[in-house]
C-alpha cells in the first residue's frame, strides 16, 4: 500500500508541474498577442515539446498504476481523473502554441489597439488565465467548490467569443485592407474559447475525483 501511495503522490506532483507549465504557456501566449511580442511567442513555441513530454510521462504513470496496483475507490477515481486532466492540459497547450504560431508566421502583423479593446480580447485572456489557476487551486487543495467557479467563468469567455465576430465583421467593412489580420484575430478568439472549454472539462474531472459526481453532459449550476 505504501508503494501505491508513493506512486499516486509522484503522479500528482508531475501533473501539478505540467499544469504550472501550461499556465505559463497560456499566460505568455496571451501577453504575446496583446503586445505583438514575437520573442515571447517563440518561447511558447519552444516549450511545446516539454508539455508533450509531460503528457507522455503522466499517461504512462497512470497506466502503470492501474496495471500494477489495481487502485479502488478514490484512488482509482484520482488516476482516471488524472488521465483526462492530463489530456486536457495538453490540448490547452496546443491551442496556446497555435496562437503563438500566428505571430511567428506573421512577424509584421499588428492588430488595431482599438479593435482589441472593443472585442475585449484582453478580458477574455484574463478570464482564461483565471480559470487555469482556479483549476490548479481546486486540484491541489482537493476542493471541488473551487472548481465550481470555473463553469461561470466559462460563460463569460463564451459571451466574449460570441460577440467578437460581429465586431470584427464591422471593422473589416470599414477597413478591408486589414482583413488578413482580422482573420487571425478570429482564430485567436476561437482558440481561447476552446481553452476555456478544456478548463471546464478539467473542473468536471475534479468533481469526479473528489465528490464521485459525473457532471459530463449535465447543466452546470
Amino acid at each position: 500500500m505504501r508503494h501505491l501511495e508513493q506512486e499516486l503522490d509522484n503522479l500528482r506532483q508531475d501533473l501539478i508541474k505540467m499544469w504550472r507549465l501550461v499556465i505559463t504557456q497560456v499566460t505568455n501566449t496571451g501577453d504575446s498577442i496583446l503586445t505583438f511580442d514575437k520573442d515571447l511567442a517563440m518561447q511558447v513555441s519552444m516549450r511545446e515539446k516539454k508539455v508533450d513530454a509531460y503528457e507522455l510521462k503522466n499517461d504512462s504513470n497512470c497506466e502503470n498504476i492501474i496495471a500494477l496496483y489495481q487502485p479502488v475507490a478514490i484512488d482509482l477515481r484520482f488516476v482516471l481523473a488524472a488521465l483526462k486532466i492530463n489530456s486536457n492540459l495538453e490540448r490547452i497547450a496546443d491551442f496556446a502554441y497555435g496562437i503563438s504560431r500566428i505571430l511567428i508566421a506573421n512577424p509584421s502583423m499588428i492588430l488595431d489597439a482599438e479593435l482589441i479593446t472593443e472585442t475585449n480580447l484582453r478580458g477574455m485572456i484574463e478570464q482564461v488565465n483565471k480559470m487555469m489557476y482556479q483549476g490548479l487551486d481546486a486540484f491541489e487543495n482537493e476542493k471541488s467548490e473551487f472548481a465550481a467557479a470555473i463553469f461561470s467563468e466559462d460563460y463569460i469567455v463564451d459571451e466574449i467569443n460570441n460577440n467578437a465576430p460581429r465586431i470584427i465583421a464591422n471593422y473589416i467593412q470599414k477597413n478591408p485592407d486589414r482583413a488578413f489580420e482580422c482573420l487571425h484575430l478570429m482564430s485567436t478568439f476561437r482558440k481561447m474559447e476552446r481553452i476555456g472549454d478544456h478548463c471546464s472539462n478539467i473542473a468536471e474531472e475534479i468533481f469526479f475525483y473528489i465528490d464521485a459526481k459525473v457532471l459530463k453532459h449535465s447543466p452546470k449550476k
